[in-house]
Formats: C-alpha cells, structure tokens, sequence
C-alpha cells in the first residue's frame, strides 16, 4: 500500500489532496456553525442557505488552485508553502463572507466566518506537515530496510544560512542525523537554527563524545577562510570524519547539494585569505592582446591561460610540447569558450604543438600572430630528473628562453613575463642553477635595448601542481603508504595555483625591464607536518612508535640528488615594496650581456658534447652561490633565525 502512494501518478496525488482538502474545510465550518446554534448543525438540503454552505469550501479549493498550492510538493512543505496556504484561505474567507452578505446571511450567521478561516487554515497546514513527517519517516523507514545502516550522528560548523541550507538538504538525503550545531557568533549560542540547538565551538569535543558524533560538517563561507583553518585545525586533533562545502554563492545558484560535500584538502588548511587583485594590473597587458604562453599544457602554464583568458584577450597562442597535455587545455578553453553567450566578442584560441627552443617555429608564431605578451613558462622543473638529465635542462631552460628572448626582440614583442622559482637562489642543483641563468638572459637582455620589457617572476612551491609532494602523497595514502619523506627537516613555501598564476599576470604588468618579482609566499611549511596533516585528513592515523597501531607509515628516503633543506626566494636583501601588497622588486645582481654572451657560448658548446665538467664550470662562474652537490641549507636553525618572509614582512 506504501509503495502505491509513493509511485501513485502526481495528478492521482492532486486529486486525492483536493478530495482530503474538502472534507476538512468543511469540517471547518461544521464545528463554528455547531457552536454557534448549540447543536451539531445538519446542512440544509436546498436553497440559497445550501448554496452558501457548499461555497464556502469551494471557493476555497479554487482560490488554493489559483494561488499554485497543489503545486507544492508535500514532502518538502515549508514557510513558502504554509504562506501560500494561509494567504488564500484568508483571500478566499473574504470573497466568501461578500457572498455572505450579497444573500442577506440566509441563515448564515456572521460569526462562523472568521473562525472558519482560522480553523480551516489550522486544519490545511497542520494535515500537511503531517503527511510530511509520515512520509519522511516512511522514507527513512524504507532506506533502513534497503542499506541496514543508521544515520550516522552528525554536526554542523556554521549555523548562519550556509548551514541552515546544508541541514535541508542533509534531512532529504537522511543519511546523517544531525545532532547539533557549533558557531562562533554569540548570538546564536543556545538558539534553535531549524530545530537543532546551537553551541559556542567550546563544547565542540564534549558534543564529539557525548553525541557519539563520527562526522563533522564545515559550513563557513569563502569569506570565512581564517576561522575555517582555525576549525579544520582544530578538528584535526578529534576523532571524526570532517568534510566542507564550496562557497555560498554556488549553494545558493542551486549548483551544491549534498554530493557537493568534499574531503577536507591541503588547500583548505595551507591556502591563504585572499587579496582582491587590481583589475587595471590583470588587464594591462592581456586585454584586447595577443598573448603567448608557453608551457601552456603545464600546471603554471594552463593557470596563466585560464586567467589570461578571462581578461578577454584577442587571441591567445598555446604552445606546449606535451600532445595531450595541449590537448586537455584547449578543450577546456574550448568548451569554456562554447558557454559565453552568442554577443560576446571570443577570443581566439591557436594551439601550437612545439618547443620553445624552435627558433624558426617562435619566430612564425610572434610574426604571425602580432604577438604582445609573452608568459613564458615552459621548463623542465623537477629537480632529480634534470639532475639526472643535465644537457636537456640547460638546453630547454636556458637556451630556449634566449631564442624565445632573441625572438621577442626581433618581434616588437612588448613584454616578456618568464615563470621563475625559489630554486634559482643560491641553487644546489642544475634545475635551480639553469632558472637562474634564464633570468640572468633576461636581465642582460633588458639592459641592452629599450624595446621589449623583460622581467622575472620567482615563487615557491604551488599546491597540487605536477610537481608537489601533495599528489604523490595522496597517491601513496590511497595505496596504504608508506608515505615517503626525503628528510624529517625538509620545509617549503606552498601558495595555490591560482593565486601564484594572478600575482604573476599582476606582477608583470607592473615591470619596467629586468626585475625580478619575489611573491610574497607565506610562511614555510615542514613536509613532515605536510605528510602528517595529509594522513589525517584522510581519516587514518600515522603509524610511529607512539602509535604503533595506526595506519599508514611515514618514511624518511634521504635527500635527493641536488635538493636543499630549506628553500630561499632572495639573493640579496635590497627588496622593495610594489603597489601590490604580496609582490616584491628584487634588484638583483646581473651579468652585462657581453659577459654572459660569452659563456652562454660555451654553455651551448658544453650541452652538445654533453661536456659536463665545462657545464657545471660555466653554471659556477654564472650563477651566485650555485654549490653542485650540496645537500643542505639553513634548515632548522632558518625557521628560528632569518626567513626571506620575515625580511618580505619587515620592508613592507
């Protein structure tokens, strides 16, 4: 019989609603009549006295059908759907009572009318929400007897509107039986938000016990970020299952239900409170431009077009070397393209399959396309891999960014951006030492002409990008570790992807010719507590000697060929503020270009007799501080000491 309502037609639904709505109307004017004349009252069976009767609930139901209510789903009744009822019970009380009057009452007296449309609307509302909690309770009842599983004791963290929002749809999915909230706001503290009472973020491990809470739900809105770390910090240290919703603006879009709920990720715990970026520095040189961007199937690189794209530019060229890393961003651009609407003017999209290095292919491109901008991010960059292949990266690294430099002049390019790293500063390896060297390029090719602007922009470590520890980590946690960390002291400056490819787009609309931007990363972050805090989110516990039951191990592989301690973005202290707060103007140090010509000369001799004596000779005599082989940095003593963030924060 259950299963017959619930798959009954809606239209059979309706009707059967309408029919139920009758009787109690008519209930509702039976019971004011009775009390009006002392007895129960036995309708009349014709005249004008029966007409007035038989109206007053059908003039009801018509006025309900006029104002949608048997559109309402009954299940998911609300305040919208009791306001709709009341509203025309009350509307339709009116025309009633002028029908009433426009008779000459005929036996009906005046007082019934006004209690009619009290108890009538009493008696509407109240039969919905209780066919709401039956079938509600026949839902869960059901999804019981398929899964066997209870509803797992839940809180919610936010009880402003985000989480009033996620209880709603937390009750429809009824897999999670929501015990309380936890909020910051005092006001709140002791309120009821939808039923469930809220507590100040004190009681939160009492609630975690005493509840038996096994999962906990963040819902703090993006502009919330500092006290989502703070909870999410917090809520590491507790034995439940914690997830997050994306930012309000998509819950309320209709875009974000349950299924939206996410795993806490790094990016929540690590990621930044944001800076509003300047508009006028995003568009500078992108708007209405003709943009190349090489490396574009790259983590960095793919980043600059997404956000290269959004300043409406007029044709974006992609060069990339990698076929189906090309291929990935320009169906993503593509498809991203198809959604603007019809109006809009689009930007062009030309995805070239190429090197950097290609002399003869940069050349056409720049020519034919009327090239303006260049973001060159095109780079080997993963340390023991070039360590291992040293020609390949001098030659990719070096020698591409000086044909792609030479070209840009040739070209009228106006401004030349290269992606640099933190590795560049006083290097222990050859990927470092050859992002150094294409900076010394740019530097010396800035010096020597005044048409294209070359700068630099130097960063740290981005999150999720190819080459982070935090995706191997995430693949080796999935596998049941053992998670492997190079050294227990090994720290690095992380910021997101987005953020590094904004700052770098900003920071080079603010060059002049031969800077080097510094990005402001943030404090160090120890791999260690990385790999640790990565285990945790995961809802498993480290395996160590004070825990020697948990689940996953963390082990220490030992420093890997040309990889430092400690990571620095500074060669020297002369650093200025910008009119951004989270870029800096380095001035760095330089070669002449009729210094470096010379030994880039030999470079490209020593590549292609893979000499490599007379290559690490050149990088020794070229680059400051460059040190093959060492293995070390200030480490542990550095976090306590001197850190370029705190020499960042001091001239700023």
């Amino acid at each position: 019989m259950r299963n017959y309502i619930f798959e009954m037609p809606r239209y059979h639904k309706r009707a059967v609603l309408i029919v139920v709505d009758f009787i109690l109307l008519s209930i509702a004017l039976w019971v004011p009549l009775s009390l009006r004349f002392g007895v129960p009252y036995v309708p009349p069976t014709g005249g004008v006295a029966f007409v007035l009767v038989l109206a007053a609930p059908l003039t009801t139901i018509a006025t309900l059908w006029r104002f949608k209510v048997y559109r309402v789903v009954t299940r998911f009744v609300g305040y919208r759907g009791t306001t709709q009822i009341a509203l025309a019970v009350g509307l339709s009380t009116l025309i009633w009572a002028l029908f009433v009057f426009m008779s000459g009452q005929n036996g009906m007296p005046r007082s019934v009318i006004i209690p009619y449309g009290i108890f009538g609307a009493v008696l509407l509302i109240g039969t919905r929400y209780a066919i709401k909690a039956i079938l509600n309770s026949a839902d869960i009842t059901t999804a019981r007897e398929f899964s066997h599983v209870p509803p797992k004791p839940t809180l919610i963290y936010g009880a402003g509107r985000m989480g009033i929002e996620l209880l709603k749809t937390v009750r429809r999915a009824r897999d999670r039986d929501i015990v309380a909230f936890i909020d910051s706001s005092p006001t709140l503290w002791r309120q009821y938000a939808g039923g469930i009472k809220v507590y100040p973020p004190s009681r939160l491990a009492g609630l975690i016990e005493s509840e038996s809470v096994c999962e906990v739900l963040v819902a703090l809105s993006g502009s919330q970020k500092q006290e989502r770390r703070e909870v999410l910090k917090q809520l590491e240290q507790l034995p439940v299952s914690v997830k997050v919703l994306p930012a309000y603006e998509d819950f309320t879009s209709g875009h974000v239900g349950v299924n939206s709920l996410r795993d806490v990720d790094v990016n929540d715990l690590l990621g930044r409170d944001p800076v509003m970026p300047r508009p006028e520095l995003l568009a500078r040189n992108t708007r209405g431009k003709s943009v190349l961007v090489t490396g574009a199937g790259g983590s960095i690189g793919a980043e600059l077009v997404r956000q290269v794209m959004r300043q409406s530019p007029r044709l974006v060229v992609l060069l990339e070397i990698s076929e189906p890393a090309l291929y990935r961003i320009e169906l993503e651009m593509s498809e991203a393209l198809a959604k603007l609407p019809a109006d809009v003017v689009k930007p062009r999209l030309v995805p070239v399959l190429g090197s950097a290095g290609d002399d003869q292919l940069v050349n056409a491109l720049l020519t034919e396309h009327r090239v303006e901008t260049i973001y060159h991010a095109a780079a080997y960059k993963h340390v023991p891999m070039v360590e291992c292949n040293p020609t390949a990266g001098i030659t990719n690294n070096v020698l591409g960014t000086l044909v792609i430099a030479k070209a840009a002049v040739r070209c009228g390019v106006e401004r030349f951006v290269l992606i640099s790293t933190d590795k560049a500063v006083r290097p222990t390896n050859i990927m470092g030492a050859s992002k150094r060297l294409s900076e010394l390029v740019l530097q010396a090719e800035a010096a020597k002409q005044i048409g294209t602007v070359f700068t630099a922009v130097r960063f740290g470590n981005v999150l999720d990008s190819s080459g982070s520890v935090v995706p191997r980590f995430r693949k080796q946690i999935g596998a049941g570790g053992p998670v492997t960390v190079t050294h227990p002291d090994v720290v690095r400056y992380f910021m997101s992807i987005s953020e590094a490819a904004e700052l770098v787009v900003q920071a080079g609309a603010m060059a002049t010719g031969g800077e080097v931007f510094v990005l402001q990363m943030g404090e160090p972050v120890r791999i260690l507590d990385l790999a640790r805090l990565m285990v945790r989110l995961s809802n498993r516990e480290v395996r160590d000697e004070s825990n020697p039951d948990g689940d996953i191990d963390i082990v220490f592989t030992g420093l890997r060929p040309g990889e430092k301690l400690f990571e620095e973005l500074l060669i020297g202290a002369r650093t200025e503020v910008t009119e951004h707060p989270r870029i800096y103007k380095s001035d760095e140090p330089f070669l002449s270009w009729n210094e470096l010509k010379h030994e880039l000369d030999v470079l490209k001799l020593a590549t292609e007799a893979h000499d490599m004596a007379a290559l690490r000779s050149v990088l020794m005599r070229t680059v400051e501080g460059y040190r093959p082989g060492s293995d070390s940095g200030p480490g542990e003593d550095a976090l306590k000491t001197r850190s370029d963030e705190q020499v960042l924060r001091t001239i700023h």
